[in-house]
């Protein structure tokens, strides 16, 4: 899996982490023009309790609020956007017994836009590569592609992801993991004698990766503080779909199927990215479920 390098805005404390105001080195570092988030003294993510005294972690977690500030397209979308997601994935990550925290790894992964696709080939919310999807019982093909399937994607992605944790027994390095590939981050911690992935030296995009996820949770809880005003009544929702109609069989042709059902074929498409063609091809004989949206 690749981060698509979204940047998103951080926000500031909440009941999860404490901050630096009384910390006079901090505040009296240097004068901007602008003001930022502090870097959180300690910080509780999926559990894991992050302290930031150490040099090296002040400085990547202040990097990440820094350019998650003022990327504020990003910022905002991914905000709006959330009032999608969120409530799909929070009861699956619930159910499968994973930290909600780790939606924030899909809000990175993605900008939490369900058609991202990167130049390396991973795709979706979770951008799952092909061979991964395919290796949590994800069908990936050039008719059906179930990465672009909200829960089926998720589930996959929880499964690998528990199975890092079972692993590792750090969450850091489960994301890093996810990142890089568990096959790299395992050479390199063996390499470099370290227990946890946020103690290595590797990519720039990987180190800088558990650290945004971390941003992530921090603009999430808390946009205000960073001048993002988006209310819940201005985010995203989706109206529970009108049917969900079970398919056994190939669908010739999607458009007749979709105004045989009252909607557009392209309301048909948005609501379910995982079709990638105007037909679907069911030739091994698999169950379907398509989506029938209200509008």
């Amino acid at each position: 899996m690749l981060a698509m390098g979204c940047a998103i805005a951080a926000g500031t404390a909440t009941s999860a982490y404490s901050t630096e105001k009384d910390n006079p080195e901090r505040k009296e570092a240097g004068m901007t023009a602008v003001r930022t988030a502090e870097v959180p003294k300690k910080m509780v993510f999926a559990g894991q309790t992050v302290d930031f005294s150490r040099e090296d972690f002040y400085e990547r977690m202040d990097r990440e609020i820094v350019a998650f500030t003022f990327m504020h397209t990003n910022s905002v979308l991914a905000l709006k956007r959330s009032g999608i997601y969120f409530p799909v994935v929070e009861p699956i990550l619930k159910e499968m017994g994973l930290p909600d925290d780790l939606k924030y790894l899909m809000v990175i992964e993605s900008n939490l836009d369900p058609t991202a696709k990167s130049s390396a080939g991973a795709a979706g919310l979770w951008q799952l590569m092909t061979a991964t999807a395919r290796s949590q019982g994800l069908e990936v093909n050039s008719n059906i592609d179930e990465r672009y399937h909200v829960e089926k994607a998720t589930r996959a992605a929880c499964k690998l992801l528990k199975s890092y944790y079972e692993e590792y027994g750090d969450w850091l390095t489960v994301a890093a993991a996810y990142n890089a590939g568990k096959n790299g981050i395992d050479r390199r911690l063996a390499e470099q004698r370290q227990a946890s992935a946020a103690d290595l030296w590797m990519t720039e995009e990987t180190m800088r990766y558990m650290f945004r996820m971390m941003a992530a949770k921090m603009m999430f809880e808390n946009p205000q503080a960073f001048g993002f005003d988006v209310p819940e009544k201005s985010r995203y929702s989706r109206k529970p779909p009108r049917e969900t109609v079970t398919v056994t069989s190939t669908v010739k042709d999607l458009v007749e199927f979709a105004g045989q059902h009252g909607v557009s074929y392209a309301q048909l498409k948005r609501a379910n990215l995982w079709l990638r063609e105007s037909s679907l091809q069911d030739e091994s004989g698999r169950t379907y479920r398509v989506v029938i949206p209200a509008e």
